[in-house]
């Protein structure tokens, strides 16, 4: 393995990563962070059709930090030699990552079964829009698509204003977590069968997932969620409102946040009003509870609002721009974000891995690679020799 890792965590682990756009490098990028051996499989020049776009975005902030960790090396699928060198890999491997349409790895002749009959403790994961079969598994997922197939469009924004798009890509981001975990789950099994398997994923059943809360009140009390705008569909006070200053969230459900954000505001006569004497009661006379609050915070600062009550035990916080989140100093105690040198030379920044690991935590060992940076480092630890690796450029495989 290479000497250069993120972390000792999953460094005994190699794996082979062909996937591309957002959910197969934020599923591959999780495991990189804690130390995988990734090798990123690129087309080399001329053979994408988007190569000028895919160079020109590689010095990005969103590409570095999306394939920092991973080592490059350049393959023509299109080629026999290319494909060799891929099946050779594979029985070195731990995990391949792709997603390609469904029917591209038979095409190819790299699907579960050809890969396990390489190396029986392969694990393949397969992430793709809408399943590995099905009516829509030959379609093209992109995340607005399946935001709004998933639900998710149909609950985001204001009462009466129709669909709205999430302001992040919540369908991509999460199907590549969903399938890092199931490549984890994988990797323990594998410790006792001995045998690998095939892990897939979709952007459309992660959607459904992650409407993990109002898909259940559907499901099982036929409550239809629709849009609430700032407002928690089924708990008040809770939602955005306006200080003197801006506005702030408010998280006062629950009868003890409710009796407390009272006490603190000096408000008994609500305690006492029979209007709000339950959850249900103040969700069914929302409109004016939340007046009547509004009232009482136009009063002072948004500051002055979450200290008070923070230190009266009721969830309160600012609303922040991207710029101004990285500035509040609890985020930057936690080290969401760190500076790290670019192989262009330079720095960029990257947004840390957001679960912590005391003993072998996380960390960015390097930025992106550049376009096929380590072909030929990759190649000779394959038992490649120079005139080999000469007779694989001069095939266009590499």
């Amino acid at each position: 393995m290479p000497s250069l890792s993120a972390s000792p965590a999953l460094r005994r682990f190699r794996v082979l990563d062909l996937s591309r756009v957002r959910a197969g490098p934020t599923c591959v990028r999780m495991l990189a962070d804690f130390g995988a051996d990734v090798i990123r499989i690129e087309p080399p020049p001329g053979i994408d059709p988007n190569e000028a776009m895919f160079a020109a975005d590689r010095w990005s902030g969103d590409f570095q930090n999306l394939n920092r960790n991973k080592r490059s090396l350049t393959l023509n699928l299109k080629k026999p030699e290319g494909l060799a060198v891929l099946k050779r890999l594979v029985a070195g491997a731990d995990v391949v990552v792709e997603n390609w349409r469904p029917d591209v790895k038979a095409r190819l002749g790299v699907d579960y079964e050809a890969l396990r009959a390489l190396n029986p403790r392969i694990i393949l994961a397969s992430i793709s829009g809408f399943g590995q079969s099905g009516p829509y598994a030959s379609r093209p997922g992109f995340d607005q698509i399946v935001q709004g197939m998933g639900g998710l469009m149909s609950v985001t924004g204001l009462p009466g204003q129709g669909p709205v798009r999430a302001g992040l890509a919540v369908a991509d981001s999460s199907t590549g977590l969903y399938a890092a975990i199931g490549i984890l789950t994988a990797l323990l099994e594998r410790e006792v069968s001995g045998q690998g398997q095939w892990v897939h994923a979709s952007l459309l059943h992660a959607q459904v997932a992650m409407m993990d809360f109002q898909a259940a009140r559907y499901l099982n009390d036929g409550d239809i969620p629709r849009q609430e705008g700032n407002d928690h569909p089924t708990s008040s006070p809770m939602g955005l409102f306006q200080a003197s200053d801006g506005p702030f969230n408010l998280g006062a459900s629950g009868e003890g946040n409710w009796k407390r954000f009272c006490e603190a505001l000096g408000r008994p006569g609500w305690l006492a009003d029979p209007d709000y004497a339950t959850e249900k009661l103040r969700v069914s006379h929302r409109q004016r509870l939340n007046q009547e609050i509004q009232d009482v915070f136009m009063t002072a600062t948004v500051a002055h609002w979450v200290e008070l009550l923070n230190a009266a035990g009721v969830p309160a916080g600012p609303v922040y721009t991207v710029p101004q989140m990285f500035e509040d100093a609890q985020i930057r105690h936690l080290g969401a974000a760190r500076r790290c040198d670019a192989w262009q030379g330079g720095e960029r920044t990257m947004v840390t891995q957001p679960v912590t690991l005391e003993r072998t935590p996380a960390d960015i060992a390097r930025t992106a690679p550049g376009w096929g940076e380590h072909t030929d480092e990759v190649l000779r630890e394959a038992g490649y020799g120079e005139n080999d690796i000469r007779r694989l450029r001069d095939a266009g495989a590499i």
